[in-house]
């Protein structure tokens, strides 16, 4: 755990015994996707297509497993939504926990015998180790959409389990004890409705909303006869269907192992939203609302769910900010498993900003980061170009820099990246350089505060200042 966890609460501290960790399945290390691209895909459709959602769902379930009084109390009992003469509007700030489900089956009791089919194949259920976690933050206040990936090893306290991996807390105990770790984690932030995906309904929805145009960053491949996986994806921009999105998402076999999945979650989910969507989203409403009905568990109402889609819908890309739960691998001699450690100071700080919980605004603006830390990912093929951006940052005050890997497709504008969500620090470097665009996300390098993935329109100033030098 790093040192530095001086400020988190006191709640977070347990003396409880580390238990062992459930394994998906022995033939499982095909764990998979990014569940958030679901919710995603759904709030791009427009204000028709919400309300025809509305009336097709109004005499439908929502909700695939029912929660004793003691689960339902987990989450908050206040309306999220009033309805108007046109479409239902949030009415608060609400906090929805998104959980990706990927069930074998192996995984089952009710599927004993595999041999009968020759391998572990996908289950339409939400019974499993819950691979993705996000919390979405709809803000209707600042007209923000924040979203939070939890890394599915982090070690944190789940109840009646003890410390071990947040991804356990589905198997054991559903929607509601998963609930209740998050909260744990992020040092006892609310939350108010959650929505399960398995991963065949993340696969039919892509194909429902037409796919994606993402840049796959390397060529990827892997073989999993056992589960029928495959994995072939060449490097570069394509559009992806529902299956080689599944591909995307489910790779994992590199030196960052589930947190680069968490990246590439991130891309494809900010792919999404840069896409406009066009008139034929409509006529695909009867596969999109099928996928709903069959493959969505959620304790949300119709109405709710509209008015989140709505909103999302109408969120500026701008005000869209994708963040990870900061941390470090574990080390292996020190655990008997692999673990994501979350850094629970900057985590702190990171919930106060963005889910307005925790510090006050006095105490934020009294923390400041001594040393911000810096990379810089060239997208440009121009190593000159790069040490010019160190000399200039070193100019502005910036002495903690570092050059990591290549950012892995070119560039035209520079993304200066809030990689811990400290949106500020990364404006100031914005305000030092004059461009470049500012991002929160988590796409850069870990180790940073700010990531700056150097574009285009650099060199372009680069030629206008030796001109102007040359004149």
């Amino acid at each position: 755990m790093p040192a530095n966890n001086f400020l988190h609460s006191t709640s977070r501290k347990h003396s409880k015994t580390e238990n062992l960790q459930i394994q998906p399945s022995k033939f499982a290390p095909g764990r998979w996707f990014g569940l958030g691209l679901g919710l995603a895909g759904v709030a791009m459709i427009s204000a028709t297509a919400g309300a025809l959602l509305a009336v097709s769902l109004s005499s439908t379930p929502l909700m695939q497993q029912k929660l004793s009084p003691e689960e339902a109390a987990v989450f908050s009992q206040q309306d999220l939504a009033k309805s108007n003469m046109r479409l239902p509007e949030l009415t608060r700030p609400v906090n929805i926990l998104l959980l990706g489900i990927k069930v074998l089956t192996s995984d089952l009791e009710e599927y004993p015998h595999d041999n009968d089919i020759g391998y572990h194949a996908l289950v339409n259920s939400f019974k499993g180790l819950s691979d993705t976690m996000l919390l979405v933050r709809f803000d209707p206040k600042n007209q923000k959409l924040t979203l939070l990936s939890i890394p599915r090893d982090t070690r944190t306290y789940v109840e009646d389990r003890g410390l071990t991996k947040i991804n356990a807390a589905n198997y054991y105990g559903g929607p509601a004890k998963s609930a209740k770790a998050v909260s744990e984690l992020l040092g006892g932030v609310g939350i108010d409705r959650y929505i399960r995906v398995n991963v065949q309904g993340v696969e039919k929805l892509i194909d429902a909303l037409g796919g994606v145009t993402v840049n796959v960053p390397k060529d990827m491949k892997y073989q999993d006869d056992s589960q029928h996986l495959y994995i072939n994806l060449k490097a570069g921009k394509q559009h992806l269907d529902g299956d080689r999105v599944l591909q995307f998402l489910r790779f994992r076999y590199d030196n960052l192992g589930d947190i680069g999945r968490v990246q590439r979650q991130q891309l494809l989910m900010r792919a999404f939203m840069e896409q406009s969507v066009n008139v034929k989203t409509l006529s695909r409403l009867p596969k999109i609302l099928s996928v709903i009905q069959s493959h969505i568990d959620t304790n949300l109402s119709v109405e709710e769910l509209v008015a989140l889609m709505n909103f999302a819908a109408k969120t500026e890309r701008s005000n869209m900010q994708m963040l990870m739960v900061p941390g470090e691998f574990s080390n292996p001699e020190e655990y008997n498993a692999s673990y994501w450690l979350p850094d629970l100071t900057t985590l702190d700080m990171m919930i106060a900003k963005h889910f307005d919980f925790g510090y006050d605004r006095e105490q934020l603006e009294n923390y400041e980061s001594s040393y911000i830390r810096v990379a810089i990912q060239d997208s440009t093929d121009g190593w000159d170009s790069v040490d010019e951006l160190v000399n200039s940052l070193n100019d502005a005050g910036y002495w903690n820099v570092k050059v990591a890997k290549p950012w892995n497709s070119p560039l035209e504008v520079t993304r200066i990246i809030a990689q811990k969500g400290d949106i500020k620090a990364a404006q100031e470097v914005q305000k030092s350089l004059g461009f470049g665009e500012v991002f929160v996300e988590s796409t850069g390098y870990l180790r940073s505060d700010v990531t700056i993935q150097l574009g285009k329109d650099w060199l372009s100033i680069q030629d206008k200042s030796q001109n102007s030098r040359d004149w």
